[in-house]
């Protein structure tokens, strides 16, 4: 199936890793013009050399975090026309909910959340002068399963659902959609200790907690692909499920 998407330019924040790589990656294979965003100028540049772009498609690099706004706003003189915005920068980290200071729940919801607010309001201009316009938040399951070892995480993941919903409604009847994705959890880089310590807990190998635990980032970037193409032009202000079956309650 053809996307219908060569030539868009898209931005995949954090895409070095993970999930982000996965996204950046589909969306080049499917023609696109991709940013490609990690925090050192190393990371950007491995990415970049490692992702092929299909016919009409570019796989280009920026170096920076994204959660500083003087970041952000040069990536937007830099590519004022950006089509396609999927927010996937993030931070976790397993922490006792006592042990969660004042600081922790900012710089949480400063990178999971206000990080993903500030590219949007950058880029729904151009979006709306051309009438055409696809952002994408990628939460989590965390955001209705709310994870008692990481409350701080879950609180940014439901944030950014009600973000998602309140965009969606105000540009209802454009041509822009905005709708999040949540993934159950992946195995990528950073969460080796932290799956090795949940294995421990539940009595298992991490090999076998490994099999029920996670989802591949390949089919988490399948689902992205399509909401950020013409084709899903009736898909928006939606929640969408890419968990495995691991959420248990209905939405």
């Amino acid at each position: 199936m053809d996307l219908q998407l060569k030539g868009k330019l898209a931005l995949v924040s954090g895409s070095t890793a993970g999930i982000g790589y996965a996204i950046a990656a589909a969306l080049a294979a499917e023609g696109a013009r991709v940013i490609v965003n990690g925090r050192s100028q190393a990371s950007v540049d491995a990415a970049v050399a490692t992702i092929s772009a299909g016919p009409g498609g570019q796989v280009l690099g920026f170096a920076g975090d994204l959660s500083k706004a003087a970041v952000a706003e040069s990536l937007v003189r830099q590519y004022p026309d950006i089509e396609i915005l999927v927010n996937n920068l993030g931070i976790f980290e397993p922490k006792p909910f006592e042990d969660i200071d004042d600081a922790d729940w900012l710089r949480f919801f400063d990178v999971n959340v206000l990080s993903g607010v500030r590219l949007a309001r950058l880029c729904l201009p151009a979006m709306k002068a051309a009438n055409w316009g696809r952002i994408i938040f990628i939460s989590s399951e965390s955001a209705v399963q709310i994870p008692a070892e990481m409350i701080h995480y879950g609180m940014t993941k439901t944030a950014q659902l009600a973000v998602s919903r309140g965009l969606a409604e105000s540009v209802a009847g454009t041509g822009i959609t905005v709708n999040s994705v949540l993934p159950g959890p992946t195995r990528s880089r950073g969460v080796g200790d932290f799956v090795e310590a949940l294995a421990k807990a539940d009595g298992t190998t991490v090999e076998a907690f490994e099999k029920q635990f996670f989802e591949t980032p390949q089919e988490i970037a399948n689902m992205v692909a399509y909401i950020a193409s013409p084709l899903s032009s009736g898909t928006t202000g939606a929640a969408l499920r890419v968990d495995g079956g691991c959420l248990k309650s209905a939405f």
